[in-house]
């Protein structure tokens, strides 16, 4: 190392290295690269490392903070680096966070309450304290958001505590399925109301009831979409997806003989 900075700090020494590299330094230069004093024989570095180290860096040895007295490596394990060791931070913890469809609808404040280890006041020990973790649900989240708490994990000696990451998942309702921003509601209707048309009542999130007219002829693949009656737009509340109404038709376990010469009149 040494040698590396003598011959860098002499432009002679520079200029040939530059040009013709390790072996054209250390093994001789052409006469004709340099005209008042050729250089022909291989450079050999015969000075005092530590006089290069002060003359390059105004100190015997720029890299004495790295190493001990003895010039071994110091122990990292318990700070390096002479006491300042990086400290190592925790893995994130992840937990889920089981919301309604009510709660994402309308927004809620959730608090949660988290057991972690604290830092006494010896810098050393540490005491299990509880904490209320507080959550403000915003309207229109949806499954998969993350809210993270900063270094609210487990405290300790030489550790940087774990970031506490809530991911939302929503529960199981009774009446919608949700999908993005839309809402899916399946509603069993007969066979005659499938071909003659019908009335289907739906209650909302919020408590109204819809009396949605269905004057189609209702076949397996058909669904009925209602603007703006689905889950609020998480970046604009007030906008809304839809409600998507799909039908299970009941079909008639027998038929009477009347009825089927009715339905055959009828239908064929």
């Amino acid at each position: 190392l040494a040698e590396a900075y003598d011959v860098l700090s002499d432009p002679m020494k520079k200029g040939v290295y530059d040009k013709f590299g390790e072996e054209g330094l250390k093994g001789g230069i052409p006469l004709e690269f340099g005209t008042e004093n050729p250089w022909t024989v291989g450079y050999v570095f015969h000075n005092n490392p530590y006089k290069v180290f002060k003359e390059f860096f105004g100190g015997d040895n720029p890299f004495a903070e790295f190493f001990a007295e003895d010039g071994s490596e110091p122990n990292m394990a318990f700070g390096g680096l002479r006491g300042r060791g990086v400290r190592k931070q925790d893995p994130p913890i992840e937990r889920d966070l089981y919301l309604s469809l009510e709660d994402l609808f309308y927004g809620c404040t959730k608090k949660i309450k988290i057991s972690r280890r604290v830092m006494n006041e010896d810098g050393q020990t540490t005491t299990i304290r509880d904490k209320i973790l507080t959550i403000d649900v915003q309207p229109g989240w949806k499954r998969g958001t993350r809210i993270t708490f900063e270094k609210e994990g487990d405290q300790g000696p030489n550790i940087i505590p774990a970031d506490i990451t809530f991911i939302v998942q929503e529960k199981l309702h009774p009446r919608f399925k949700r999908a993005d921003d839309n809402l899916i509601y399946v509603v069993t209707i007969p066979l005659g109301k499938a071909l003659i048309g019908c009335t289907v009542d739906v209650k909302t999130l919020d408590g109204r009831l819809l009396n949605i007219p269905i004057n189609d002829i209702v076949h397996p693949k058909y669904f009925k979409v209602v603007p703006g009656e689905g889950m609020p737009l998480f970046q604009d509340p007030a906008r809304k997806g839809d409600l998507i109404i799909y039908f299970d038709i009941s079909f008639p376990k027998q038929l009477t003989p009347d009825k089927k010469k009715l339905l055959k009149n009828a239908l064929l």
